[in-house]
C-alpha cells in the first residue's frame, strides 16, 4: 500500500503542456492513468489538450483510485452454492428421550422391567481374574522397542517459472520474460528501462498485480505497449510487444501473461521494461529478484 503522505505530496499538481506532449506521455511521466488525468480536467478527446495548457495531474481531494483501494490484488469472489451460502452451521437436533440404558439380559432385569421386585443376585465367585493366555482371547501386540525414524518434510520442487518475487517498495515484483540482460538502465536507445531479450512471441509477463492503465501504440518510441499501475506509486511498462493480450481497466496477477515478445530494433527480439516510482523511471534491477546466469 502506497504512503498516501510524503509520496503524494512529492508529485505535481499541475503540469504545463509543451510541444510535442501527449495526454499518454503527460500521464506516465506523472504516475497517472491517462483517463484519469482526462477526468480531472473535463478532458473527452485524449487528443484535445494545446500548448500551455495547466492540466491537473494530481488527484483531487475524495479521488478514490481504484488500484489503490484493491491494494493491486486480484481478488476473484466465488460464490458459495445457494444451499450453503449465508446458512448458518446448525448442531444436530438432541435426543428429547432418556437415553436407554443398557444391562445384560437376566431375570432380574426381565422382573425390573415388569415392574416386579427384583431376586437377589448370588454374590459373584471371588476366585481373581486370570489374563487370557496366548491361546484365549485375542492376542496382544508387544510394544515395540524400534524408534520410528521421523520423516524430514520434504523441500518443494524447484519451480519452473521466473526467479521468486522481491517485495520492494511494498510489492513483490517478478522478472517479466525470462532472457539476457541486453541493456542496463541509462544504456542504449532508451534509457528509462532495461531491455530483456528472448524470442519473437514468448510471454510477457505481468511483473506485479495491478490494474492496465493503457494498452495500445500511442506513445510515440514504445511501439505496441502496456503500462500497469500497481498502487498510488508504483506503474511497470512494458514495451515493443508483437500482441497485447490484456485490455486497459482489465486487473491482472504478478506473473500473468500479458503480451507476446516482440523486437525493440531491427535485430533483436526483446523488451522494453521500466518501472517508475510517482511517474520517475527507477532502476528495475534496484527491485527485481537476483537470478543467476
Amino acid at each position: 500500500m502506497a504512503r498516501a503522505g510524503a509520496d503524494a505530496d512529492a508529485l505535481p499538481e499541475f503540469y504545463t503542456v509543451r510541444k510535442g506532449d501527449t495526454l499518454y506521455s503527460i500521464a506516465l511521466d506523472n504516475g497517472q492513468d491517462y483517463k484519469d488525468v482526462a477526468a480531472w480536467n473535463g478532458l473527452t478527446d485524449a487528443n484535445m489538450i494545446r500548448v500551455d495548457q495547466q492540466l491537473r495531474v494530481r488527484a483531487p481531494p475524495g479521488w478514490k483510485d481504484p488500484a489503490e483501494d484493491e491494494g493491486g490484488v486480484v481478488a476473484r469472489a466465488v460464490d458459495a452454492p445457494p444451499e450453503i451460502q449465508a446458512k448458518p452451521l446448525e448442531a444436530p437436533l438432541v435426543k428429547k428421550v432418556p437415553k436407554a440404558l443398557k444391562v445384560r439380559y437376566s431375570e432380574q432385569a426381565l422382573a425390573q422391567m415388569r415392574g416386579a421386585p427384583p431376586k437377589p443376585a448370588p454374590e459373584p465367585a471371588t476366585r481373581p481374574a486370570s489374563p487370557p493366555s496366548s491361546a484365549q482371547g485375542a492376542p496382544q501386540a508387544a510394544p515395540s522397542t524400534a524408534r520410528t525414524k521421523p520423516v524430514t518434510p520434504q523441500a518443494p520442487a524447484a519451480s519452473a517459472s521466473l526467479p521468486a518475487a522481491a517485495p520492494m517498495g511494498g510489492i513483490a515484483w517478478a522478472w517479466p520474460a525470462r532472457g539476457a540482460l541486453l541493456q542496463a538502465f541509462n544504456q542504449g536507445p532508451n534509457p528509462k528501462g532495461i531491455a530483456i531479450g528472448g524470442e519473437a512471441g514468448q510471454p510477457v509477463l505481468a511483473s506485479a498485480a495491478g490494474r492496465v492503465v493503457y494498452s495500445g501504440s500511442g506513445l510515440r518510441g514504445y511501439g505496441k505497449l502496456v503500462i500497469i499501475k500497481h498502487d498510488a506509486t508504483y506503474l511497470s511498462v512494458y514495451a515493443h510487444n508483437r500482441e497485447l493480450r490484456v485490455k486497459e481497466g482489465e486487473r491482472v496477477a504478478g506473473g500473468q501473461a500479458i503480451a507476446e515478445m516482440g523486437s525493440f530494433d531491427a535485430e533483436r527480439p526483446g523488451l522494453h521494461f521500466e518501472i517508475r516510482r510517482l511517474g520517475k523511471p527507477v532502476d528495475p534491477l534496484q527491485y527485481l529478484p537476483a537470478r543467476g546466469g
